[in-house]
């Protein structure tokens, strides 16, 4: 039986809010995309205590969160911060895509009918 410290890593993934449902941190926790103490999770139900450093990689980040606490419930977003301490490398500058789109010179997209057809007749196909 699991200590009264220890709580079920999907459990702990669900009241951390990591993820929105149970089920989606088991399936995250059986995937292999959970690491603890840098060793891989293979079970919904490998224990988590306070002082375990986890590594979850999420879809376009990764998160290393170290756990202070076990949880008693899924609660607010500020009781859940208080369940772990954020050890997450910042991101950088590349990974952030621009706020703005990209400007195009007028007709560097789609090749206009007069281009097309000097392209036709460069190919050989009149």
């Amino acid at each position: 039986m699991v200590a009264a410290d220890r709580q079920r890593l999907d459990k702990w993934l669900f009241f951390a809010r990591a993820v929105k449902s149970r089920s989606l941190a088991a399936k995250l926790a059986v995937s292999g995309r959970v690491r603890i103490n840098r060793d891989k999770a293979s079970q919904a139900s490998d224990p988590v205590k306070p002082g375990d450093v986890l590594t979850i990689t999420l879809d376009r980040r990764i998160l290393v969160w170290k756990v202070l606490e076990t949880g008693a419930r899924r609660g607010p977003a500020p009781e859940a911060r208080t369940l772990y301490e954020d050890l997450s490398p910042a991101p950088s500058q590349a990974a952030i895509p621009d706020a703005q789109a990209p400007l195009r010179d007028t007709g560097s997209g789609r090749p206009t009918k007069k281009e097309r057809r000097l392209t036709d007749r460069l190919h050989g196909r009149e």
